[in-house]
């Protein structure tokens, strides 16, 4: 069975705890008990060990130009390091800057002004990319679109882990239906994080009888994703992202809030949620659920995306054009169709099947 090629656009915190994982994970077979940060050790024949990095793409000058092995590990990165990765023969390519770069973040992106960006579509090709990766800062409207087309142009399937809407658009997702390239989306919803953590604590008051009245979810960090979205206006699509994600949950009218709160620098990547749940019980007696959830955050979304990365192959396999809706829903917080986790899993696992 052919490996699994990938490009990754966006070598921040997240790209380091993937690329991380993929050496982490080298040695993990099939026939192995199932370790701990997988969903799955081999997923439709394909191991982790089968992930192979073969282009990146970033805007940063202290990135750009180096090995993929030097770069995860570079400033202003600061997740923590799990795993020695040895030289990759991946040198960091200059991305399209476009909107990637918040006027507040310019001291923490240093961008070569003079240095003009390569052509990605064309190092897709030439690298024989089976899968796009899309890391880039919240708020990138401009420039994520920009590398869904360079995807599209390449052949090349797209992961969106961030939340600007690709897959749950209904334009984007006929672009990529007609071109029978497939794709999971928007904004990856991490192994146990807020949000699943959120949704899984309302389904079950709802399945319990319990009446929802209103319920929040808090959440600061100190990477520069929280940095990123200190500015409000590049936050209208996350919290709609994390918002429905929870309230399409709960099959009335309820109170829901979620979303990014503030940034505290010596945080680095840990992240911190406060979840309040206010729900009514027999006879209306009230109650709540008072939760803090602390996490290394781009750890926690790695797992998932190993798992994308293989459902993106298996259905480049099968020339399925498109979003994978079992998929999306179960790795996304922002589905074309959302569903209840345990719908998405099983549904999930039949597509593997």
């Amino acid at each position: 069975m052919a490996g699994i090629r990938i490009a990754i656009a966006g070598i921040g915190n997240c790209a380091s705890s993937l690329i991380q994982g993929l050496d982490y994970y080298k040695n993990i077979k099939k026939s192995d008990e199932l370790v701990p940060g997988l969903m799955h050790n081999s997923l439709g024949g394909y191991l982790v060990s089968d992930i192979k990095p073969v282009a990146a793409f970033d805007i940063d000058k202290r990135k750009v130009g180096t090995d993929l092995s030097e770069a995860i590990f570079s400033e202003p990165n600061c997740t923590k390091k799990f795993s020695d990765v040895s030289d990759m023969d991946v040198e960091v390519m200059k991305g399209q800057v476009l909107d990637g770069v918040a006027s507040h973040m310019k001291d923490y992106f240093l961008v070569d002004e003079i240095q003009k960006p390569v052509d990605v579509a064309s190092v897709l090709k030439r690298s024989k990319a089976d899968v796009l990766i899309n890391y880039l800062p919240v708020g990138s409207e401009e420039a994520v679109k920009w590398y869904a087309s360079q995807a599209l142009e390449a052949g090349c399937a797209f992961i969106n882990c961030i939340p600007v809407f690709i897959a749950s658009n209904k334009q984007w997702a006929e672009k990529f239906r007609e071109a029978k390239l497939p794709i999971i989306g928007d904004d990856i919803k991490s192994l146990v994080g807020a949000t699943i953590v959120h949704r899984t604590l309302t389904q079950m008051i709802i399945d319990r009888g319990a009446r929802i009245d209103s319920t929040y979810q808090l959440n600061i960090g100190g990477n520069t994703d929280f940095r990123n979205m200190t500015d409000q206006s590049r936050l209208k699509s996350k919290k709609i992202s994390k918002t429905e994600s929870v309230a399409s949950q709960i099959p009335y009218d309820a109170y829901v809030y979620a979303g990014p709160n503030g940034c505290i620098d010596c945080l680095n990547d840990n992240k911190i949620c406060h979840l309040k749940i206010d729900f009514r019980l027999f006879g209306d007696v009230p109650a709540y659920i008072d939760l803090k959830l602390s996490v290394e955050d781009s750890p926690n979304s790695a797992g998932v995306v190993v798992d994308a990365i293989r459902i993106a192959k298996i259905a480049l396999d099968r020339k399925i054009g498109g979003p994978v809706m079992a998929a999306s829903a179960y790795f996304m917080k922002h589905p074309p169709q959302q569903m209840r986790e345990q719908d998405a899993r099983e549904q999930l696992e039949e597509f593997i099947k």
